[in-house]
């Protein structure tokens, strides 16, 4: 029996009660040679990412799909494909990170695939180039929920999750709605390591290459030329941390970038900043603390001390979120049992 891509829930779930636990087979309704070719890559590649990451054996032919393997993973596969298949449909391009975005959403850990789908959908935050991008799995839709009903929000975890590209998608959707009337960019001037001092220009300008991941996700968004005009008018800011002392910021979307680095006395200065209309995002990862050793965290101390605040929300991530490479998400967790064994061993 197969499963349609537009049959009813009705349909689909009776479709899967009628095939082994171990053997899914569908078809894809509506398909057409150019399509497939889109959707199993150049010799299977796609296909062949899937069968790798989730311990699958997939057949095709044409548009029918036969999927082998355990129950949930193959489950997760078909929806994988499902979902692949609707975005090219609707004119996106497929390519070895959109598959991988598509299997960190719906692999069998996550949750239901059906229901994270659904979500997803309901939660696209901003029209760009590339199309609409959506948060993928139970913390970013979490994230993006959070950032869009609340005044202050705190992402927290390791590199790799989305909390900064979110972040921006967020802030692009806002001053492309006139929701606020700039976007203030702002990180802590701290040496992770290396020396600013050689750096030429002002501070402004020496903290600029530590904001490069929030540059390339608004000319992703927006387009070079209409950054680059953006800038210029002071439409989107540049602000080292140490610069906002003084400052009362109104109608404005302030992102808040490495914010593990900031001294208690930064952080609360920062967050009495918000004034009305403003929505603020406070991004960090608290493993990657550069302050001198004994100074601590004002993101960790925000943390205790705000929780349960109303109008301020957290989102914790964790390895299972990274949405980069898959080795990064096996770097950060081999990190951290090295870190927990190192704790327990001091202990």
């Amino acid at each position: 029996m197969s499963t349609s891509l537009l049959s009813s829930p009705t349909n689909s779930s009776k479709s899967a009660s009628q095939t082994p636990a171990s053997d899914i087979t569908f078809q894809l309704d509506s398909a057409n040679t150019q399509h497939l070719a889109q959707l199993c890559g150049q010799l299977d590649a796609h296909l062949k990412q899937i069968e790798k990451r989730l311990s699958l054996r997939i057949v095709h032919r044409g548009n029918q799909f036969s999927i082998q393997g355990d129950k949930q993973a193959a489950q997760a596969g078909s929806t994988i494909i499902h979902s692949l298949y609707n975005d090219i449909q609707q004119g996106q391009d497929m390519s070895p990170d959109h598959v991988h975005l598509a299997i960190q959403q719906f692999r069998p850990e996550n949750r239901s695939a059906q229901e994270s789908k659904v979500n997803s959908d309901t939660l696209t935050v901003v029209q760009t180039k590339k199309g609409k991008i959506k948060p993928r799995g139970i913390n970013q839709q979490a994230y993006v929920r959070a950032v869009l009903t609340n005044d202050i929000n705190f992402g927290i975890g390791p590199a790799g999750t989305g909390k900064t590209y979110l972040a921006v998608a967020c802030a692009v959707q806002a001053i492309l709605e006139d929701e606020v009337e700039r976007i203030l960019l702002v990180r802590p001037a701290v040496e992770a390591g290396e020396k600013l001092g050689f750096l030429p220009g002002d501070l402004s300008q020496k903290v600029d290459p530590y904001l490069r991941p929030l540059y390339d996700a608004l000319y992703e968004m927006l387009g070079f030329e209409t950054v680059d005009k953006l800038i210029e008018r002071n439409v989107i800011e540049v602000a080292p941390l140490a610069y906002m002392r003084g400052r009362t910021l109104n109608n404005a979307f302030v992102i808040l970038d490495e914010s593990q680095n900031t001294t208690r006395e930064q952080m609360k200065m920062f967050l009495t900043r918000i004034g009305f209309g403003t929505t603020a995002v406070i991004n960090g990862d608290p493993s990657q603390i550069d302050l001198p050793r004994g100074q601590p965290s004002g993101l960790k101390h925000a943390v205790e001390v705000l929780d349960g605040v109303d109008g301020i929300s957290f989102t914790h991530f964790t390895s299972k979120d990274v949405v980069r490479h898959p080795i990064v998400q096996r770097i950060v967790e081999a990190y951290e049992r090295a870190e927990d064994g190192a704790s327990r061993n001091e202990g």
